[in-house]
């Protein structure tokens, strides 16, 4: 089937993810889907499955090893006990293993992630040669500081006007940081939004506007920077 939890090697572990295969059979670029402090929730899987309408072979790693929650508290707490090392080790066996697929093409991946997961996104694409481009929804956790010296994936941001969690004011800091260290960096902050912009599953953030552009932008990136795939 094309969609369906997978097992992946995690430093000796396991971890499990969700992988969303392009039903046209065809080979694709491979891409990371990093989740908000929900967890694997359908959201997420979702936005694996349309990367795989699109061309991609998508692997969303369940960060939180089978936790969910629809409490802002509880995520809240899930999201600051997580592990970074073991993450770390996580990150890096969901690269390894797309990067093995059958169905992927190409010798490096992309990471996109939303709120929690634009932080590891980023920490991730720090972390390891083999991500190719990096894109980033509103990213942050404030236990996750990335090497910027260490990336080398040009990085695609974008932000809400009206956040208080990812402000713009850090948006900015981040481009201009990078730009300092000669690296690739395009930040974009919509105008009149919220944090989460993209979550069509949250009616009271989700601005239909904005996530559509926001979509192009990151598909036309990842088919540019991976290079698998027509522009």
């Amino acid at each position: 089937m094309p969609n369906q939890m997978v097992e992946f090697a995690s430093n000796g572990g396991q971890a499990q993810g969700y992988l969303a295969l392009p039903e046209s059979g065809d080979k694709g670029a491979g891409v990371i889907v990093l989740q908000e402090w929900w967890g694997l929730v359908p959201h997420i899987k979702g936005v694996a499955e349309r990367f795989a309408d699109a061309g991609f072979v998508a692997l969303a790693p369940d960060l939180y090893h089978g936790r969910t929650t629809a409490s802002p508290d509880e995520a809240g707490k899930l999201m600051m006990a997580l592990n970074i090392e073991q993450t770390e080790k996580d990150l890096r066996g969901a690269i390894d293993y797309l990067l093995a697929h059958e169905r992927v093409a190409g010798d490096t991946v992309g990471t996109v992630g939303f709120c929690m997961g634009g932080a590891l996104s980023l920490y991730a694409a720090a972390q390891n040669e083999q991500v190719g481009a990096c894109v980033v929804f509103y990213g942050g956790h404030p236990k996750i500081k990335p090497d910027l010296d260490n990336l080398r994936a040009p990085l695609l941001g974008f932000y809400a006007e009206r956040d208080d969690f990812a402000t713009p004011a850090l948006a900015r800091e981040l481009e201009a940081k990078l730009n300092s260290l000669g690296k690739s960096a395009e930040i974009h902050i919509y105008s009149d939004t919220d944090h989460a912009f993209f979550n069509d599953e949250r009616p009271e953030v989700f601005n239909a506007t904005a996530a559509a552009d926001a979509w192009h932008r990151t598909v036309r990136f990842f088919r540019q920077h991976l290079g698998t795939q027509q522009a």
